[in-house]
């Protein structure tokens, strides 16, 4: 069964994904529209990239993505986030007052390494993945996480990346690299849902 997976590229590096994507297997799709989302009845899982969060989330908005994307991930859509698509998840943006799909328990600072001449590369672990190297650009990280979020990278004592149920929010770009095992990952949790919901009784999408 290929998986389906919606890309969102209004803006930012979702090109990036889909080439990971690709190579693993899957169908990436562009929704860059309300009617893009509804081309398939459901989705096996969504990619937000990186870029400008501020632009993407007004572009959710003018494109009225916003609430269909957030329902869905309500309801287990299974998401991969980097960098902006962090920001976009989280419930709280500690220097900006929007919040935009606002599903991921947890507080980001934007901007939070600098400027883009701050940015940097480092390798570190991720869970269960070692020696993963990480790219940080114009990067966030995670000030504050709630309820059951799993804290799964740390870099100089700031969380980097984190699990809530079916959602990995990334500060930073593992589609900029030639590692795929964060992607292989996701996958794994989209398979892992997709069989659920075929045992549940629910209609999927081959």
């Amino acid at each position: 069964m290929s998986l389906n997976i919606a890309v969102l590229a209004v803006q930012g590096a979702f090109r990036e994904h889909e080439s990971m994507l690709r190579r693993l297997g899957c169908i990436p799709h562009e929704i860059r529209c309300h009617d893009d989302w509804f081309l398939r009845e459901r989705w096996d899982g969504l990619i937000l990239p990186g870029g400008e969060s501020t632009v993407q989330g007004k572009l959710l908005r003018v494109y009225d993505l916003l609430g269909p994307i957030h329902d869905a991930i309500n309801d287990g859509l299974p998401v991969l986030a980097t960098c902006a698509g962090l920001i976009l998840l989280a419930h709280h943006i500690s220097n900006e007052d929007t919040t935009h799909i606002g599903t991921m328990p947890l507080t980001v600072r934007r901007n939070a390494y600098g400027r883009q001449v701050s940015s940097f590369q480092c390798i570190s672990d991720l869970g269960t993945i070692s020696d993963f190297p990480m790219v940080f650009i114009r990067a966030p990280y995670i000030e504050k996480v709630e309820n059951d979020i799993t804290s799964i990278a740390r870099i100089d004592g700031h969380i980097v990346a984190a699990r809530y149920h079916n959602q990995i929010g990334l500060a930073f770009h593992p589609e900029l690299t030639d590692d795929t095992r964060i992607h292989e990952s996701f996958l794994e949790i989209v398979r892992n849902h997709t069989k659920k919901s075929t045992h549940d009784g629910c209609s999927t999408i081959s």
